[in-house]
């Protein structure tokens, strides 16, 4: 593809978004941002969060991972559906209960300021790493399809990356977001149906041939019994569910989105359909890389050396124009769509649970919500050349093994909180939150070791949580 296209591409596509910015932010105020005037519908919520979960690491990291480690990825998303039935169930209807504008103020209620400011502090941490791995993503890609041809530095890149998502989310906040998400799931999922027909269609498989290649794939491996492997189904499994509890039920900026639906009934509805869609569409990404892989064996072509690049690498250097074109919308909206809401949930958490909003009507100026905005897209550019400098493993893992140390807390304080009675001394509680990542880190380096040959995988995120317990255990008020 030509920079030309490249830039009439892009171009186009955040005019769109611009337009939509305009519209939802008229009259717009900091209750608009923080809640959305809580008049969401919910089917734009449950399909825009597809976007938001999914993100560019699925699209371009999960297709590459099959090359390592098989289907073995969707025995996390199986447990995804536990995970969402506990948010659906116990954490959504205590939060609309609350009326929550952050959902970390129930934790000042249930223990004390320290526990809500620990609380906060882990998801800023949290979600910082996060949103800064998914965009440390898109800019590579554009990186390399764009600004490397024309020679311009990646920082520039990801300057431009930044500045895009804050110019059309700084005024309607996650008013914006619920509608802007909603575009780019469906440029996302459109990306990779048009991707898998045109594999289909160079190698003239017709759409049954497509299904037994990814069926007969020595790829296509589901589940794993070996106790040993971090991929286990059991070890998957549970690590999914509670993955999915601290990702999206524990996070502000899942959860800021649900928040804006009119009632708890059509926030569960949300919920509801955003699993059946999530479940199809991780399995369309895992059928996509099976489909790449074969489509790379086919043709006797090298493989790069990061799993990461190969969809960008054949979409951009070896398939078609038009699916150059869909890869390119795909992975900006898949990006785009998870920056944006971060980026909002950053902006909403620090102004409510550092600087002290109206916890109810989320009344606050609307000059410090723009420069605290503005202060965190500084924060995410600076560490996403720090994690460009060091990265050197697969996207995906690197996320989820960030999430289990620094969600490790939250799942800990909320377990504590929801099925104890017990107080605790909330001056210790920072203290034993900082603890608990430590104390896991040390034991998951040394785990083959201590437990004859165990491997961690995801599930350092539950190790993470029952420490933190634990030391809320040892503190509790007697």
């Amino acid at each position: 593809m030509s920079p030309g296209l490249i830039f009439g591409v892009l171009g186009s596509y955040f005019l769109l978004l611009y337009m939509i910015s305009y519209f939802t932010s008229r009259n717009a105020d900091s209750t608009t941002f923080f809640t959305g005037n809580r008049q969401s519908p919910w089917y734009l919520v449950a399909f825009g969060m597809i976007g938001a979960s999914l993100s560019g690491v699925t699209f371009i990291s999960v297709p590459g991972e099959v090359g390592n480690s098989d289907f073995s990825y969707f025995q996390v998303v199986l447990g995804y559906l536990l995970g969402y039935l506990v948010i659906a169930t116990v954490l959504m209807p205590l939060y609309y209960r609350l009326r929550l504008v952050s959902i970390y103020t129930y934790l000042e209620g249930r223990f004390g300021f320290w526990s809500y400011k620990s609380g906060a502090i882990f998801f800023l941490l949290s979600r910082i790493v996060g949103a800064s791995f998914r965009l440390f993503l898109v800019a590579g890609v554009l990186q390399l399809v764009f600004f490397d041809p024309l020679g311009i530095p990646f920082w520039v890149s990801v300057m431009a990356t930044i500045s895009l998502i804050w110019l059309y989310t700084y005024k309607g906040g996650i008013k914006t977001v619920v509608w802007t998400d909603t575009l780019q799931t469906a440029f996302m999922l459109i990306a990779v149906v048009t991707s898998i027909y045109l594999i289909g269609d160079d190698l003239q498989l017709s759409f049954g041939d497509l299904v037994s290649v990814v069926g007969e794939s020595s790829y296509s491996k589901i589940f794993v019994w070996d106790w040993q492997p971090g991929t286990n189904f059991f070890k998957q499994f549970l690590s999914g569910a509670f993955i999915a509890i601290v990702m999206t039920g524990l996070d502000q900026d899942m959860m800021q989105k649900n928040l804006t639906c009119r009632t708890i009934g059509d926030a569960q509805k949300n919920m509801f359909w955003f699993c059946i869609i999530l479940v199809f569409a991780n399995f369309l990404f895992l059928s996509l890389g099976a489909l790449l892989y074969h489509y790379v064996d086919v043709n006797t072509i090298v493989l790069p050396e990061r799993s990461d690049n190969l969809y960008p690498m054949l979409a951009v250097f070896h398939f078609n124009t038009l699916a150059g074109v869909t890869f390119l919308l795909g992975i900006t909206a898949a990006a785009y769509s998870s920056a944006d809401s971060a980026l909002t949930a950053l902006t909403t958490s620090f102004c409510v649970d550092i600087l002290g909003l109206n916890k109810e009507t989320g009344e606050f100026s609307t000059s410090k919500r723009i420069k605290v905005h503005l202060a965190f897209s500084v924060v995410l550019f600076v560490v996403i050349l720090i994690f460009n400098a060091i990265n050197d493993s697969s996207v995906i893992t690197a996320v989820f093994i960030a999430a289990g140390y620094t969600y490790g807390p939250l799942l800990g304080l909320y377990s504590f909180g929801l099925l104890t009675k017990w107080k605790v001394k909330d001056e210790f509680v920072l203290p034993v939150c900082i603890f608990s990542p430590a104390l896991s880190f040390l034991i998951n380096i040394y785990s083959e070791q201590l437990l004859g040959g165990y491997r961690f995988g995801f599930e350092i995120l539950l190790l993470n949580g029952l420490i933190t317990f634990l030391g809320l255990f040892v503190i509790r008020k007697k």
